[in-house]
């Protein structure tokens, strides 16, 4: 089992819905990835650069609702600044991608 955390430690992670209006080819990442644009409504519009290029395909995911942590310090990948961390399962596929089950409204939190 992995280091367990206070529930005031899960609190301070903001994880909030958004969807994916824009994605292209990271061509500057050192690992296969994407660069995304992610409306989180009131939020607005973040960017993040995700190595999920195993199972999804650019015009797939344009229009999909995804989860991710918004409150991570940026960091640089090739030439994108992530700003935001879309959370998926390391699965034997690939990531996975969390999804709501249901159209929720962009910026909405995850408890």
């Amino acid at each position: 089992m992995s280091d367990m955390i206070s529930v005031e430690d899960f609190d301070k992670v903001e994880m909030r819905a958004g969807t994916i209006i824009d994605c292209k080819v990271n061509k500057k990442a050192r690992k296969p990835a994407y660069a995304l644009a992610i409306d989180f409504g009131e939020l607005g519009i973040k960017k993040s650069s995700a190595q999920i290029t195993m199972l999804y395909k650019p015009e797939d995911l344009v229009g999909k609702q995804v989860i991710c942590c918004t409150n991570l310090s940026p960091i640089h990948i090739g030439d994108i600044t992530s700003e935001v961390r879309i959370l998926g399962t390391e699965s034997e596929q690939g990531v996975v991608l969390l999804t709501p089950s249901e159209k929720v409204k962009n910026g909405d939190r995850v408890f």
